[in-house]
C-alpha cells in the first residue's frame, strides 16, 4: 500500500478542479494547470478533496498510485501558492541581470550567457549575485533553476559557480608543496 498515495489532496478555496476523460485541470488564483492522467489510476472529486485510487493491484498501478497523487497536491500547491527555487553566485566578477526578457549570466567565460526566460516562469534578481525563479508549475521552476546551473555548477576547489541556496558543495584540498 502506497504511504503517499493513500492521503487524499485536498482543494483549497477558491480552487476550482475539472476532471474530464483522463484529464485534471485546476485552476486558482496564480493561474491554471493541466495534467493528463494515465488508466492505471482512478481520481475521484468528492467533499473538497481529490482521492487517487489504483484501478488494479498490478505493480505499474501501484507505482502510479502516489506520483499521481504528489502530482495533483504540487498543482494545487502552485495554483495557490506557486514555487520557488533560488541560486546564488559565487565567483569574482560572476554576476546575473535581467534584461527584457532574457537572463543575462556573466560567468567568466569570453562571452555573456544569455538564457530566454520561458513562458510562465518569472526570474527576480534582487542582487547581482542572487537569481530567485518563480512559477506555479512545480516541474518547469526546477527544471529552468537546473539549467542555469548547469552553465557553471560550483567548482570542489575555490567552490566559485552557480548554487541552490543552501547547498553544501563538497570542497577538495589543493596541491602540496
Amino acid at each position: 500500500m502506497s504511504r503517499i498515495g493513500k492521503h487524499p489532496v485536498p482543494v483549497p478555496s477558491g480552487v476550482q478542479v475539472t476532471l474530464g476523460e483522463g484529464e485534471l485541470a485546476v485552476k486558482g488564483g496564480k493561474g491554471s494547470l493541466s495534467m493528463s492522467v494515465l488508466d492505471d489510476v482512478i481520481l475521484t472529486h468528492e467533499a473538497d478533496q481529490i482521492v487517487v485510487t489504483p484501478r488494479d493491484g498490478s505493480k505499474r498501478s501501484r507505482s502510479m498510485w502516489g506520483l499521481h497523487r504528489s502530482l495533483v497536491a504540487n498543482m494545487m500547491t502552485g495554483v495557490t501558492e506557486g514555487f520557488t527555487r533560488e541560486l546564488e553566485i559565487i565567483g569574482v566578477g560572476y554576476r546575473a541581470s535581467v534584461q527584457g526578457k532574457d537572463l543575462v549570466l556573466q560567468l567568466g567565460y569570453s562571452n555573456d550567457v544569455i538564457y530566454p526566460i520561458p513562458e510562465g516562469i518569472q526570474i527576480d534578481c534582487e542582487r547581482p549575485t542572487a537569481v530567485k525563479i518563480s512559477g506555479i508549475d512545480k516541474q518547469r521552476v526546477g527544471q529552468v533553476a537546473a539549467e542555469i546551473r548547469g552553465f557553471r555548477p560550483p567548482e570542489p576547489y575555490k567552490g566559485k559557480g552557480i548554487r541552490y541556496v543552501g547547498e553544501y558543495v563538497f570542497r577538495k584540498e589543493g596541491k602540496k608543496k
